[in-house]
């Protein structure tokens, strides 16, 4: 059997460029080795929540799973008492 050409007939197919220039992820907390997020640390929570006020998913957080539970449920707190905003207008 002949192997087929591509339709414009020049041979072998362009392989897909690999990116291997990315950096892997890491947790943040984990790295420091913390075992409590502090809700009133405000300086830290703001950096996981854009300008609308959502929280920043893990994917691109590059936060654990533990710690983004531990994290949404101080983001929460600190929503509650005033001291991040819910959404900006």
């Amino acid at each position: 059997m002949k192997k087929r050409a591509d339709a414009k007939g020049k041979g072998k197919p362009k392989k897909k460029k690999s990116f291997t220039g990315r950096r892997s992820k890491f947790c943040k907390f984990c790295v420091e080795k913390s075992t409590f997020i502090d809700y009133k640390d405000v300086k830290t929570l703001q950096g996981f929540t854009p300008e609308r006020g959502k929280v920043l998913p893990r994917r691109t957080s590059g936060v654990c799973a533990n710690h983004q539970r531990m994290l949404v449920e101080s983001i929460k707190r600190a929503r509650n008492i005033a001291l991040l905003p819910f959404a900006t207008d």
